[in-house]
């Protein structure tokens, strides 16, 4: 099963790419992709508390399961004034 993953702001240049592929089990949540980011990217570890998520554009849980062709996007939180 393979699913689209997008980072937003920091998380972006931390990564070092806007727009991810990865393969992953039947099983898996958007934790399971969170987490697989974080041991690519450490630097990533910091926002793991704060990080907001989305599911084909729909805002959702950690504990999300996801499908094939999915999109699950990361946003870090923003302030603004």
């Amino acid at each position: 099963m393979h699913v689209k993953l997008r980072l937003f702001a920091r998380l972006r240049d931390i990564a070092g790419a806007t727009e991810l592929e990865r393969g992953v089990a039947e099983d898996a949540t958007i934790a399971t992709l969170w987490e697989g980011l974080v041991e690519e990217h450490p630097g990533l570890r910091d926002y793991t508390r704060i990080v907001a998520c989305a599911r084909n554009a729909e805002f959702a849980r950690m504990d999300t399961r996801v499908a094939d062709g999915d999109e699950v996007a990361f946003l870090p939180p923003v302030s603004g004034g």
